[in-house]
């Protein structure tokens, strides 16, 4: 019988893999190896709003880009077509790549993608990235731990903190650990410093946001947890931005001071010296 058609389980077109990369947090030298081989391999890249052109640049000539990002109250794609079609280009036999900023398993909704592609058993990976709280507060000068001011951190979602079912416990947060760190904050601040305050967390609280972290145009202003509203409305604080509240916020000041004196840190013509050998 070798002229019989194959079956269809053979003729059957054996399936991608949706690999769920995280990018880091804005500053495109901050991709992980990995994700940046990823990126070069993939035919079809999905990728969200703040992904940096540079990384997109190293994609292959003939990949499909696709724009799928999210802003706050303006959705490119809803999150349900965004898995009809990762599903649609790996059941194509393509090798799709899902680019997300920060880390995918840190409010990117790396985890719900990953749950869909495998109810359809399709093939996936994760890629860590730097996740925003890391990498803002690096390139800020603060440390989220930091031996004698903190030794526990929390990442908060403040997308939601006006919302009672959203099951945020300010009153554990505002005493449980050392330093918050608030995503998608700025436009709920006052209900957020209204209910650690409300629980008992002192105004005189070393309070800072990140805007535009790891970018050219990253802004950061200090100030306390009676503060910072006020600082951000003088000015005109956007997203995307980071709130960390806590004491290691302080270490910020101490380390320009110590910088100044000293010139310890890294001048302009040092940091243009290191990024002329960046890979990308």
């Amino acid at each position: 019988m070798d002229d019989a058609k194959p079956s269809r389980a053979k003729r059957a077109r054996t399936p991608g893999t949706v690999r769920i990369v995280g990018a880091g947090p804005g500053d495109p030298e901050l991709i992980t190896v990995k994700a940046l081989l990823r990126i070069q391999k993939a035919d079809v890249i999905l990728y969200d709003r703040l992904i940096d052109d540079r990384l997109l640049a190293n994609a292959k000539k003939d990949a499909l880009l696709v724009y799928c990002g999210k802003s706050p109250g303006a959705h490119a794609m809803p999150q349900q077509r965004i898995h009809r079609l990762l599903a649609m280009y790996a059941g194509r036999g393509k090798d799709v790549v899902r680019l997300k900023g920060g880390d995918p398993f840190i409010f990117g909704r790396g985890g719900e993608e990953a749950l869909a592609m495998a109810e359809r058993g399709i093939p996936y990976e994760i890629v860590p990235g730097i996740t925003s709280a890391l990498g803002s507060a690096a390139a800020s000068d603060i440390p989220l731990t930091h031996r004698g001011a903190s030794a526990s951190v929390a990442f908060v979602t403040g997308s939601r903190c006006a919302d009672p079912s959203s099951g945020i416990r300010w009153d554990l947060l505002a005493h449980g650990a050392d330093t918050l760190v608030v995503y998608m904050g700025i436009s709920h601040l006052d209900t957020i410093r209204g209910e650690l305050l409300s629980h008992g967390k002192a105004e005189d609280t070393p309070a800072a946001i990140v805007e535009q972290g790891t970018t050219d145009e990253q802004r950061t202003f200090v100030g306390t947890l009676a503060t910072i509203g006020d600082i951000a409305l003088e000015m005109a604080v956007r997203n995307p931005a980071l709130i960390v509240i806590g004491e290691s916020v302080r270490v910020r000041a101490r380390l320009s001071e110590l910088s100044r004196r000293s010139g310890a840190g890294l001048g302009k013509d040092a940091l243009e010296s290191m990024n002329s050998y960046a890979i990308i």
